[in-house]
Protein backbone atom coordinates (compact mmCIF):
# COMPACT_ATOMS: atom_id res chain seq x y z
CA UNK A 1 0.00 0.00 0.00
CA UNK A 2 1.59 3.72 -1.00
CA UNK A 3 0.32 6.77 -1.34
CA UNK A 4 2.45 9.46 -3.16
CA UNK A 5 2.30 13.01 -4.70
CA UNK A 6 3.44 14.53 -7.81
CA UNK A 7 6.59 17.09 -8.15
CA UNK A 8 8.00 19.07 -10.77
CA UNK A 9 11.89 19.74 -10.17
CA UNK A 10 11.44 23.52 -10.11
CA UNK A 11 8.89 22.50 -7.05
CA UNK A 12 12.00 21.92 -5.29
CA UNK A 13 15.55 23.14 -7.34
CA UNK A 14 16.17 26.42 -5.40
CA UNK A 15 14.03 25.75 -2.44
CA UNK A 16 15.51 24.46 0.72
CA UNK A 17 12.08 23.88 2.30
CA UNK A 18 10.55 22.23 -0.10
CA UNK A 19 11.16 18.66 0.23
CA UNK A 20 10.66 18.97 4.00
CA UNK A 21 6.84 20.12 2.99
CA UNK A 22 6.43 17.33 0.62
CA UNK A 23 7.69 14.70 3.51
CA UNK A 24 5.44 17.14 6.08
CA UNK A 25 2.21 15.24 3.95
CA UNK A 26 3.17 11.65 5.34
CA UNK A 27 3.83 10.39 1.41
CA UNK A 28 5.56 7.23 0.72
CA UNK A 29 7.38 8.28 -2.17
CA UNK A 30 7.25 11.35 -4.25
CA UNK A 31 7.14 11.26 -8.34
CA UNK A 32 8.95 13.24 -9.97
CA UNK A 33 8.83 14.44 -13.56
CA UNK A 34 11.89 13.65 -15.88
CA UNK A 35 10.58 13.93 -18.98
CA UNK A 36 8.03 16.37 -19.45
CA UNK A 37 5.65 18.28 -21.96
CA UNK A 38 5.29 21.64 -22.08
CA UNK A 39 3.48 24.08 -19.31
CA UNK A 40 3.20 26.95 -17.79
CA UNK A 41 2.85 26.18 -13.54
CA UNK A 42 2.34 28.42 -10.51
CA UNK A 43 4.98 27.89 -8.03
CA UNK A 44 3.10 29.53 -4.70
CA UNK A 45 6.04 28.45 -2.15
CA UNK A 46 8.75 29.07 -4.17
CA UNK A 47 11.70 31.55 -2.70
CA UNK A 48 13.10 32.83 -6.24
CA UNK A 49 9.89 32.33 -8.76
CA UNK A 50 6.12 32.06 -8.88
CA UNK A 51 5.90 31.00 -12.93
CA UNK A 52 7.04 28.66 -15.08
CA UNK A 53 6.97 28.72 -18.69
CA UNK A 54 8.16 25.26 -19.80
CA UNK A 55 8.28 25.86 -23.69
CA UNK A 56 8.15 22.86 -25.30
CA UNK A 57 9.40 18.80 -23.99
CA UNK A 58 12.36 18.03 -22.21
CA UNK A 59 14.32 16.12 -20.45
CA UNK A 60 15.12 17.56 -16.61
CA UNK A 61 17.88 14.80 -16.33
CA UNK A 62 20.90 13.81 -18.35
CA UNK A 63 20.55 12.04 -21.64
CA UNK A 64 23.99 11.46 -23.26
CA UNK A 65 25.50 12.60 -26.60
CA UNK A 66 23.22 10.59 -28.72
CA UNK A 67 19.72 11.49 -26.76
CA UNK A 68 21.06 15.04 -27.32
CA UNK A 69 20.25 15.67 -31.00
CA UNK A 70 16.71 13.91 -30.29
CA UNK A 71 15.58 16.62 -27.48
CA UNK A 72 14.74 19.81 -27.61
CA UNK A 73 17.13 21.94 -25.41
CA UNK A 74 16.99 22.20 -21.27
CA UNK A 75 13.92 24.72 -20.32
CA UNK A 76 15.33 28.45 -19.40
CA UNK A 77 14.31 28.17 -16.00
CA UNK A 78 16.70 24.60 -15.15
CA UNK A 79 19.83 25.90 -12.76
CA UNK A 80 21.55 22.59 -12.49
CA UNK A 81 22.34 20.12 -15.07
CA UNK A 82 20.57 17.60 -13.55
CA UNK A 83 17.42 19.28 -12.09
CA UNK A 84 15.79 15.60 -11.44
CA UNK A 85 19.00 14.28 -9.54
CA UNK A 86 18.89 17.47 -7.59
CA UNK A 87 15.16 16.66 -6.58
CA UNK A 88 15.78 13.32 -6.08
CA UNK A 89 18.32 13.98 -3.89
CA UNK A 90 16.52 16.64 -1.73
CA UNK A 91 14.12 14.45 -1.18
CA UNK A 92 15.98 11.26 -0.30
CA UNK A 93 17.65 14.03 2.73
CA UNK A 94 14.14 13.95 4.13
CA UNK A 95 13.58 10.61 3.65
CA UNK A 96 11.43 10.63 0.63
CA UNK A 97 12.40 8.21 -2.20
CA UNK A 98 11.86 8.89 -5.82
CA UNK A 99 9.63 7.65 -8.38
CA UNK A 100 10.23 8.97 -11.93
CA UNK A 101 7.49 10.81 -14.09
CA UNK A 102 7.75 10.27 -17.66
CA UNK A 103 5.72 11.17 -20.29
CA UNK A 104 6.11 9.26 -23.47
CA UNK A 105 3.77 10.35 -26.26
CA UNK A 106 2.69 13.56 -25.61
CA UNK A 107 5.51 15.44 -26.94
CA UNK A 108 5.98 19.05 -28.22
CA UNK A 109 8.78 21.06 -29.61
CA UNK A 110 10.65 18.09 -31.67
CA UNK A 111 10.13 16.28 -34.87
CA UNK A 112 8.91 13.35 -34.49
CA UNK A 113 6.42 10.88 -36.50
CA UNK A 114 2.93 12.10 -35.67
CA UNK A 115 -0.48 11.19 -35.13
CA UNK A 116 -2.59 12.68 -38.29
CA UNK A 117 -6.45 12.29 -38.34
CA UNK A 118 -8.77 11.28 -40.98
CA UNK A 119 -8.91 14.75 -42.48
CA UNK A 120 -4.93 14.62 -42.84
CA UNK A 121 -4.14 16.95 -40.15
CA UNK A 122 -1.18 16.55 -37.77
CA UNK A 123 -1.62 16.60 -34.55
CA UNK A 124 2.26 17.96 -33.20
CA UNK A 125 1.37 17.11 -29.84
CA UNK A 126 1.13 13.37 -30.31
CA UNK A 127 3.89 10.59 -31.07
CA UNK A 128 2.25 7.80 -33.49
CA UNK A 129 3.01 4.41 -31.55
CA UNK A 130 2.66 2.88 -34.73
CA UNK A 131 6.01 4.39 -36.44
CA UNK A 132 9.58 2.82 -35.35
CA UNK A 133 10.81 5.76 -35.02
CA UNK A 134 8.57 6.24 -32.01
CA UNK A 135 9.63 2.82 -30.76
CA UNK A 136 12.81 3.36 -30.65
CA UNK A 137 12.57 7.28 -28.63
CA UNK A 138 9.96 5.43 -25.73
CA UNK A 139 12.39 2.72 -25.25
CA UNK A 140 15.23 5.09 -25.34
CA UNK A 141 13.27 6.83 -22.48
CA UNK A 142 12.78 3.31 -20.40
CA UNK A 143 16.31 3.01 -20.81
CA UNK A 144 17.77 6.23 -19.40
CA UNK A 145 15.73 6.06 -16.29
CA UNK A 146 16.21 2.35 -15.56
CA UNK A 147 19.89 3.28 -15.03
CA UNK A 148 19.28 5.86 -12.66
CA UNK A 149 20.22 4.86 -9.45
CA UNK A 150 18.38 7.35 -7.35
CA UNK A 151 15.09 6.13 -8.37
CA UNK A 152 13.01 3.66 -6.66
CA UNK A 153 10.17 3.06 -9.26
CA UNK A 154 8.66 4.52 -12.78
CA UNK A 155 5.60 6.02 -13.89
CA UNK A 156 4.65 6.52 -17.55
CA UNK A 157 1.90 8.43 -18.98
CA UNK A 158 0.70 8.70 -22.38
CA UNK A 159 2.48 5.41 -22.74
CA UNK A 160 0.36 4.05 -25.57
CA UNK A 161 -2.35 5.95 -28.18
CA UNK A 162 -2.40 9.99 -27.37
CA UNK A 163 -4.91 11.82 -29.67
CA UNK A 164 -7.33 15.23 -30.20
CA UNK A 165 -8.74 15.71 -26.28
CA UNK A 166 -5.25 17.36 -25.53
CA UNK A 167 -5.53 20.76 -24.06
CA UNK A 168 -3.71 23.04 -26.11
CA UNK A 169 -2.26 26.48 -25.45
CA UNK A 170 -5.44 29.26 -25.68
CA UNK A 171 -7.64 25.92 -26.93
CA UNK A 172 -10.86 26.80 -29.25
CA UNK A 173 -12.01 23.38 -30.13
CA UNK A 174 -14.68 23.44 -27.53
CA UNK A 175 -16.88 25.06 -30.19
CA UNK A 176 -18.90 21.79 -30.94
CA UNK A 177 -18.83 19.52 -27.94
CA UNK A 178 -17.77 15.78 -29.06
CA UNK A 179 -18.90 12.64 -26.98
CA UNK A 180 -16.38 10.12 -26.24
CA UNK A 181 -17.35 8.08 -29.68
CA UNK A 182 -16.52 10.90 -31.17
CA UNK A 183 -12.98 11.94 -30.04
CA UNK A 184 -12.28 8.31 -30.30
CA UNK A 185 -12.32 8.80 -33.90
CA UNK A 186 -10.90 12.40 -33.74
CA UNK A 187 -7.99 10.29 -32.43
CA UNK A 188 -7.61 7.39 -35.10
CA UNK A 189 -4.39 7.68 -36.79
CA UNK A 190 -4.02 7.53 -40.85
CA UNK A 191 -0.16 8.18 -40.97
CA UNK A 192 1.26 5.76 -43.47
CA UNK A 193 2.44 3.43 -40.51
CA UNK A 194 -0.83 3.11 -39.09
CA UNK A 195 -2.21 2.60 -42.48
CA UNK A 196 -0.14 -0.12 -43.02
CA UNK A 197 -1.01 -1.83 -39.41
CA UNK A 198 -4.75 -1.52 -40.82
CA UNK A 199 -3.57 -3.14 -44.02
CA UNK A 200 -1.95 -5.93 -42.24
CA UNK A 201 -5.30 -6.69 -40.22
CA UNK A 202 -7.74 -6.48 -42.93
CA UNK A 203 -8.93 -3.17 -42.61
CA UNK A 204 -9.91 -1.41 -45.90
CA UNK A 205 -8.10 1.86 -44.96
CA UNK A 206 -10.06 4.01 -47.52
CA UNK A 207 -13.25 2.75 -46.24
CA UNK A 208 -12.54 3.30 -43.01
CA UNK A 209 -11.30 7.12 -43.37
CA UNK A 210 -14.51 7.61 -45.16
CA UNK A 211 -16.50 6.09 -42.30
CA UNK A 212 -14.68 8.06 -39.41
CA UNK A 213 -15.28 11.23 -41.40
CA UNK A 214 -18.65 10.31 -42.41
CA UNK A 215 -19.74 10.14 -38.79
CA UNK A 216 -17.91 13.06 -37.99
CA UNK A 217 -19.25 15.15 -40.50
CA UNK A 218 -22.67 14.91 -39.50
CA UNK A 219 -21.38 15.37 -36.39
CA UNK A 220 -20.06 18.95 -37.47
CA UNK A 221 -23.23 19.70 -39.74
CA UNK A 222 -25.79 18.77 -36.81
CA UNK A 223 -28.10 21.71 -36.09
CA UNK A 224 -28.20 20.33 -32.20
CA UNK A 225 -25.56 21.23 -30.04
CA UNK A 226 -25.57 18.01 -28.07
CA UNK A 227 -22.96 15.24 -29.27
CA UNK A 228 -24.56 12.55 -31.06
CA UNK A 229 -24.26 8.70 -29.84
CA UNK A 230 -22.54 5.88 -31.41
CA UNK A 231 -19.09 5.42 -33.42
CA UNK A 232 -18.33 3.36 -36.32
CA UNK A 233 -21.97 1.87 -37.66
CA UNK A 234 -20.04 -1.34 -38.76
CA UNK A 235 -19.18 -3.50 -35.24
CA UNK A 236 -16.90 -5.75 -36.91
CA UNK A 237 -14.77 -2.79 -38.37
CA UNK A 238 -15.02 -1.09 -35.11
CA UNK A 239 -13.60 -4.15 -33.25
CA UNK A 240 -11.00 -4.57 -35.68
CA UNK A 241 -9.59 -1.39 -35.71
CA UNK A 242 -9.35 -1.24 -32.08
CA UNK A 243 -7.77 -4.79 -31.94
CA UNK A 244 -4.89 -3.41 -34.31
CA UNK A 245 -4.69 0.08 -32.03
CA UNK A 246 -4.46 -2.19 -29.09
CA UNK A 247 -1.83 -4.50 -30.29
CA UNK A 248 0.53 -1.16 -31.14
CA UNK A 249 -0.16 0.15 -28.11
CA UNK A 250 0.77 -3.19 -26.42
CA UNK A 251 4.37 -3.41 -28.65
CA UNK A 252 5.15 -0.18 -27.10
CA UNK A 253 4.78 -0.75 -23.60
CA UNK A 254 5.97 -4.54 -23.78
CA UNK A 255 9.19 -2.87 -25.44
CA UNK A 256 9.51 -0.47 -22.51
CA UNK A 257 9.25 -3.15 -19.98
CA UNK A 258 11.49 -5.28 -20.86
CA UNK A 259 14.50 -2.80 -21.32
CA UNK A 260 13.54 -1.48 -18.00
CA UNK A 261 13.95 -5.17 -16.48
CA UNK A 262 16.85 -5.75 -18.01
CA UNK A 263 18.60 -2.86 -15.86
CA UNK A 264 16.45 -3.14 -12.92
CA UNK A 265 15.14 -6.10 -10.40
CA UNK A 266 11.57 -7.64 -10.83
CA UNK A 267 10.24 -5.71 -8.12
CA UNK A 268 11.32 -2.84 -9.50
CA UNK A 269 8.03 -0.72 -9.41
CA UNK A 270 6.49 0.01 -13.28
CA UNK A 271 3.19 1.82 -13.19
CA UNK A 272 1.47 2.80 -16.42
CA UNK A 273 -1.26 5.93 -16.33
CA UNK A 274 -4.44 4.08 -17.78
CA UNK A 275 -7.60 4.23 -18.71
CA UNK A 276 -9.82 1.06 -19.00
CA UNK A 277 -11.42 1.99 -21.68
CA UNK A 278 -9.25 1.22 -24.24
CA UNK A 279 -10.75 3.92 -26.99
CA UNK A 280 -9.22 6.60 -25.08
CA UNK A 281 -6.38 8.58 -26.19
CA UNK A 282 -5.50 10.78 -23.24
CA UNK A 283 -2.80 11.11 -21.09
CA UNK A 284 -4.90 8.27 -19.01
CA UNK A 285 -3.98 6.22 -22.14
CA UNK A 286 -6.99 3.62 -23.15
CA UNK A 287 -5.86 -0.20 -22.76
CA UNK A 288 -7.27 -3.35 -22.12
CA UNK A 289 -6.15 -4.45 -18.37
CA UNK A 290 -6.07 -7.88 -19.31
CA UNK A 291 -2.85 -7.73 -22.14
CA UNK A 292 -0.79 -5.32 -19.73
CA UNK A 293 2.79 -6.30 -19.46
CA UNK A 294 3.16 -8.93 -16.31
CA UNK A 295 4.96 -7.30 -13.20
CA UNK A 296 3.08 -4.17 -14.00
CA UNK A 297 0.47 -1.46 -12.40
CA UNK A 298 -2.08 0.97 -13.01
CA UNK A 299 -2.38 4.37 -12.17
CA UNK A 300 -6.23 5.17 -12.95
CA UNK A 301 -7.94 8.17 -13.42
CA UNK A 302 -10.50 9.08 -10.42
CA UNK A 303 -10.69 13.12 -10.18
CA UNK A 304 -14.03 13.42 -10.27
CA UNK A 305 -13.87 10.96 -7.23
CA UNK A 306 -15.81 7.73 -9.15
CA UNK A 307 -14.08 4.53 -8.24
CA UNK A 308 -15.64 2.92 -11.38
CA UNK A 309 -12.16 3.21 -13.04
CA UNK A 310 -10.75 1.05 -10.23
CA UNK A 311 -13.53 -1.51 -10.52
CA UNK A 312 -12.92 -1.63 -14.36
CA UNK A 313 -8.95 -2.17 -13.81
CA UNK A 314 -9.06 -4.38 -10.97
CA UNK A 315 -9.04 -8.48 -11.37
CA UNK A 316 -5.89 -8.95 -13.56
CA UNK A 317 -3.31 -9.13 -10.84
CA UNK A 318 -2.44 -6.11 -11.69
CA UNK A 319 -1.84 -3.74 -8.53
CA UNK A 320 -4.41 -0.38 -9.48
CA UNK A 321 -3.85 3.07 -8.23
CA UNK A 322 -6.14 5.72 -7.72
CA UNK A 323 -4.95 9.42 -9.34
CA UNK A 324 -6.83 11.54 -6.75
CA UNK A 325 -7.40 15.82 -7.71
CA UNK A 326 -6.03 17.39 -4.73
CA UNK A 327 -5.84 20.92 -5.74
CA UNK A 328 -9.12 23.43 -5.12
CA UNK A 329 -8.12 26.00 -7.62
CA UNK A 330 -8.42 22.75 -10.82
CA UNK A 331 -11.91 21.58 -9.33
CA UNK A 332 -10.80 19.34 -6.60
CA UNK A 333 -13.30 18.70 -3.51
CA UNK A 334 -10.84 19.13 -1.05
CA UNK A 335 -13.07 19.15 1.73
CA UNK A 336 -13.97 15.53 0.68
CA UNK A 337 -10.83 14.38 -0.24
CA UNK A 338 -9.69 11.97 3.20
CA UNK A 339 -13.04 10.07 2.58
CA UNK A 340 -12.59 10.17 -1.02
CA UNK A 341 -9.11 8.37 -0.31
CA UNK A 342 -10.77 5.79 1.54
CA UNK A 343 -13.22 5.20 -0.52
CA UNK A 344 -10.76 4.31 -3.14
CA UNK A 345 -8.89 1.67 -0.66
CA UNK A 346 -12.58 0.29 0.19
CA UNK A 347 -12.51 -0.58 -3.61
CA UNK A 348 -9.60 -2.23 -4.27
CA UNK A 349 -6.85 0.26 -4.62
CA UNK A 350 -4.03 -0.64 -3.39
CA UNK A 351 -2.47 3.24 -3.73
CA UNK A 352 -3.32 6.94 -4.14
CA UNK A 353 -1.40 9.04 -6.11
CA UNK A 354 -2.06 12.85 -5.50
CA UNK A 355 -2.20 15.52 -7.78
CA UNK A 356 -0.17 17.91 -7.19
CA UNK A 357 2.62 18.97 -4.55
CA UNK A 358 4.14 21.57 -5.87
CA UNK A 359 0.70 23.75 -7.51
CA UNK A 360 -1.05 22.73 -4.12
CA UNK A 361 -1.93 26.00 -1.87
CA UNK A 362 -1.23 25.20 1.82
CA UNK A 363 -4.75 24.48 2.76
CA UNK A 364 -4.63 22.08 -0.43
CA UNK A 365 -1.54 20.31 1.23
CA UNK A 366 -3.48 20.22 4.43
CA UNK A 367 -6.18 18.07 2.58
CA UNK A 368 -3.39 15.96 1.06
CA UNK A 369 -1.99 15.32 4.41
CA UNK A 370 -4.40 14.25 5.57
CA UNK A 371 -6.21 11.87 2.70
CA UNK A 372 -2.65 10.40 3.24
CA UNK A 373 -3.34 9.86 6.64
CA UNK A 374 -6.58 8.49 6.30
CA UNK A 375 -5.52 6.16 3.41
CA UNK A 376 -3.18 4.74 5.51
CA UNK A 377 -5.41 4.41 8.47
CA UNK A 378 -7.67 2.37 6.22
CA UNK A 379 -5.13 -0.04 4.53
CA UNK A 380 -3.82 -0.97 8.03
CA UNK A 381 -7.28 -2.12 9.07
Amino acid sequence: MSAAAYVYPWDVVGDASAAESVAGLGVDHAVVAAFYHATRALTPRHPLRRVVVAEHSASYLPVGEAWEQVLPPAQRWVEAEDAFGATAAALAAAGVPTHAWVVVDHVDGFDAPHVVNAYGDVYPWALCPSHEAALEYAVGLAAVIAARPDIAGVEFEAAGWYGFDHLHEHDKVAGIPLSEDELYLMSLCFCDACREEYQASGIDVGGLREAVCTRLDARFAAAASAPLSGGLPDPDLAAAVLATRTRVANRLRGAMVREVRTQRDPDFPILFHANPDPRRSTAFTGLDVATLPKDTGLVVNCWKGSTDNIADALGHDAPVNAGLLGVRGMGADTDGLAARAVAMRAAGASGIRLYHAGLASNADLDAMRGAIAAFHGAAAR
